[in-house]
């Protein structure tokens, strides 16, 4: 039996529609239904991604994707919206539409472009955190960290960290993404060459976080974060593979939780209840013997 979308209304639409955060059949029944009635259906492609990819998804859905990558939508989102008040236009996002600032950016074009949009929710990284036995209400700021170059090294994101560590809170980190990113080299030159795709590991994470740490410490600053700081390691969570580790921050640098996604909790106050779940999931119970993992509860 086929939903109805929207039978009040005679004026098209943009759909946002979350996909989740496993393959294909995480999509629901609702956001199926609109990407079969679509018109046009595009497919952001940079900042997440599945598990399977774009052929995939078009067999289950039974039609055509078009690819949309960072160019696309901050450059040419007007050219996605082309006759949208006259066709049904729907935009894919990996896990929820609104996990990403972007996306808010083209529902206010529709909107200035006076064209009616509905948002299809889904399971996002925001909630799916879950999973690891930390409790959602119990998480402060997220940050992202992003990869570190030779003269570029930005700490902010630790000064979040530090803030909602202070506070008692977690803090989810979200890892860098490149994906159809140019050198400096082919930017300035005008080139459309493009590096390979470059996903950060919690390892990675890790280690630049340890940087910081040993850099503040020399300058004397006083420090919520050590490298005995509590932390969870998740890999492709939503996934039939997902991976999840907890232990001390030192120890996430030599965590190795394969293919991407990944994502890396820095701990604040743990309940009991949270202790215990992190355990099902320790790299070493000892880690939750120490002082600091006491004075945390």
């Amino acid at each position: 039996m086929r939903l109805a979308l929207d039978p009040a209304r005679g004026a098209r639409m943009l759909y946002l529609v979350g996909l989740g955060l496993g393959d294909a059949k995480d999509i629901t029944v609702r956001g199926l239904e609109v990407v079969k009635h679509c018109r046009r259906v595009y497919l952001e492609a940079y900042t997440s991604i599945l598990t399977v990819g774009k052929e995939v998804l078009e067999e289950f859905y039974g039609r055509e994707l078009i690819l949309a990558d960072r160019e696309t939508v901050e450059q040419e989102a007007d050219n996605m919206l082309k006759d949208a008040d006259l066709c049904d236009v729907a935009f894919l996002v990996v896990g929820d539409p609104f996990g990403a600032t972007t996306h808010s950016d083209l529902v206010l074009r529709a909107v200035k472009l006076g064209i009616p949009y509905r948002v299809i929710h889904n399971a996002s990284i925001m909630n799916a955190v879950g999973c690891c036995g930390l409790q959602l209400y119990n998480f402060g700021e997220t940050v992202s960290i992003v990869f570190w170059t030779d003269t570029w090294k930005p700490e902010s994101f630790f000064d979040k960290i530090q803030k909602n560590k202070k506070n008692g809170m977690h803090t989810l980190c979200l890892l860098d993404i490149k994906v159809k990113e140019q050198s400096l080299d082919n930017l300035m030159k005008g080139r459309k060459v493009y590096e390979s795709p470059r996903y950060m590991s919690v390892n990675q994470a890790a280690e630049q976080l340890l940087a910081i740490v040993q850099n503040r410490r020399l300058q004397g600053e006083e420090l919520e974060i050590t490298e005995n700081t509590l932390c969870v390691g998740l890999a492709r969570v939503g996934a039939t593979d997902q991976k999840i580790i907890s232990g001390t921050l030192q120890q996430m640098s030599t965590v190795e939780l394969g293919g991407p996604l990944h994502s890396i909790i820095v701990a604040g106050s743990l309940h009991p209840l949270e202790i215990d779940m992190l355990k099902l999931f320790a790299a070493d119970e000892s880690s939750f013997e120490d002082n600091e993992c006491h004075r945390n509860t």
